[in-house]
C-alpha cells in the first residue's frame, strides 16, 4: 500500500517510537502516583516530553504544557476554559470541526462567533479581522493549516492583530506541529493545541496544549491528580489543573522518541522533503483533463496536502478506486471542514485528499500521479 493519508495520521512512525512505547508498557508505573522507581521513571519521561514540547513551541514554561489524548480535547479545554457567555470570538472558514463545534456550542450558551470568510479558492480575506472586531471580542481561534487544502493561515498577522487589541490567540496546530515554526512568545500566541500522531509522528492518543504566561484556563475535567487529595476542587497549579486522571505515559514515551527524531532530522529538512513531493504531485495532476485541484500553490509555504476531484465523480468512489486498483491510501469526503467545502462548492462531492510525510518517496508520488491520470482518462 502507498500510504498518502498522513494528514489523518502519519504512517509509519520513526524508528524508536514503537520501542519506546513497549519499554514504557513493560517498565513504567503511574506518573505522579507514587515515589517508587517505576512511578518515577514514568514521571521523568513525561516531564522530559513537557520540556521538549515547550522548546518546540516557544512556550516559556515546561509546567505550562498539559497533555491530552488529542488536539480535539486540547481545543475544547482551551475554548471552554477561556471563553463564555457574552464573549465574541473571531475564527475562519478554514476550521476543522474540532474548532467549529466547541465554538457553536459556546454560541448556544450565549457567546457570539464570526468567521473570516474564504473565497471559492479557499483564500482568506485578512481585512475581515478588523471589520469583525467588536468591543466584546475576546479571542481569535484558528487553524495554522487547513486540513483539507493545506493552505497556511498567516499566524504572524493574526498574532500581531491579537497583540494590538489585547485578544487571546488560540492556535490549532494539528497539521503543522513539528514541521512549521511556531513560537508562542514571538508570535503572541496564548495557547497552542497540538496532536501527537500527525506531523509530530508520534502515537495516537497523545496531544496537548501549551499555555502562555498569564493565561488562566478553567479546568475542563476534574478528578484524581495524585496531589491535594483532600481538596474539593481541582488544584490551581499547571499542568495538574488541566490533567485529571492517569496520563498516557506509554504513548508520551513514544511521543518523546518521535520528538527526538524530529530534532535529529530537522524540521526544515522534513518540511522541504514533504513539500517537494506534494508539489511534484500537484505539477503532475493539475493540467489533467477533468481534474480540479484546490488550494493556493503559489504560496511559498503550505502543508504537504493536495485535494482534488475528478470530473463530477464522487470523492469516495475515486478513493475506493485508488485503494482497490492502485493500492493507494487517501482520504475522501468532507474532512470535518464543512465551512470550507461550502466555499469551494464541494459540499456534495467532497474531495480526495493526498497527504505526504517524511517517509514517502518520489516513486510513490509518481505512482499516484499515474493513477490519477488513469482515472481522469476513464472519467472523460
Amino acid at each position: 500500500m502507498i500510504y498518502l493519508d498522513n494528514a489523518a495520521t502519519t504512517r509509519p512512525k520513526p524508528p524508536g517510537v514503537a520501542e519506546a512505547v513497549v519499554h514504557a508498557m513493560a517498565d513504567y508505573g503511574n506518573c505522579g502516583r507514587g515515589a517508587h522507581s517505576e512511578a518515577l521513571s514514568a514521571a521523568r519521561t513525561v516531564y522530559a516530553v513537557r520540556q521538549q514540547a515547550a522548546a518546540l513551541f516557544g512556550c516559556p514554561r515546561a509546567d505550562h504544557v498539559a497533555f491530552t489524548p488529542n488536539s480535539t480535547q486540547a481545543l475544547n479545554i482551551a475554548i471552554c476554559g477561556l471563553l463564555g457567555p457574552g464573549d465574541h470570538v473571531i475564527s475562519t472558514d478554514l476550521e476543522h470541526n474540532s474548532v467549529l463545534r466547541p465554538l457553536y456550542r459556546l454560541r448556544r450558551q450565549g457567546a457570539s462567533v464570526d468567521f473570516v470568510p474564504a473565497d471559492h479558492n479557499g483564500r482568506l480575506d485578512y481585512g475581515a479581522f478588523e471589520r469583525l472586531l467588536r468591543p466584546e471580542t475576546r479571542a481569535v481561534v484558528c487553524t495554522h493549516a487547513s486540513n483539507l487544502i493545506g493552505d497556511l493561515v498567516d499566524i504572524d498577522f493574526v498574532g500581531e492583530f491579537c497583540q494590538k487589541y489585547g485578544l487571546l490567540f488560540i492556535l490549532d496546530a494539528s497539521q503543522t506541529a513539528g514541521v512549521f515554526p511556531i513560537h508562542m512568545e514571538r508570535q503572541y500566541i496564548s495557547v497552542v493545541c497540538f496532536t501527537g500522531h500527525k506531523s509530530l509522528m508520534g502515537p495516537q492518543g497523545t496531544g496537548g496544549l501549551c499555555v502562555g504566561e498569564g493565561v488562566e484556563i478553567r479546568p475542563f475535567a476534574v478528578g484524581g491528580t495524585g496531589v491535594q487529595s483532600f481538596s474539593e476542587t481541582q488544584p490551581e497549579e499547571y499542568p495538574t489543573r488541566l490533567e485529571a486522571g492517569t496520563l498516557n505515559s506509554h504513548g508520551l514515551a513514544g511521543l518523546g522518541a518521535a520528538l527526538d527524531f524530529l530534532n535529529a532530522t530537522g524540521s526544515e529538512t522534513i518540511r522541504a522533503h514533504e513539500d517537494a513531493l506534494a508539489r511534484r504531485f500537484y505539477a503532475g495532476v493539475r493540467d489533467l483533463p477533468g481534474v480540479r485541484v484546490y488550494g493556493n500553490f503559489d504560496a511559498p509555504l503550505r502543508a504537504a496536502i493536495v485535494a482534488l476531484n475528478i470530473a463530477d465523480e464522487d470523492s469516495s468512489e475515486i478513493a475506493d478506486e485508488l485503494a482497490e486498483r492502485f493500492s493507494i491510501a487517501t482520504r475522501p469526503g468532507a474532512h470535518c471542514a464543512p465551512r470550507l467545502h461550502r466555499c469551494l462548492g464541494t459540499e456534495d462531492q467532497g474531495a480526495v485528499r493526498f497527504s505526504w510525510s517524511w517517509f514517502n518517496t518520489v516513486e510513490e508520488t509518481d505512482a499516484a500521479i499515474a493513477a490519477v491520470a488513469t482515472l481522469a482518462e476513464e472519467a472523460r
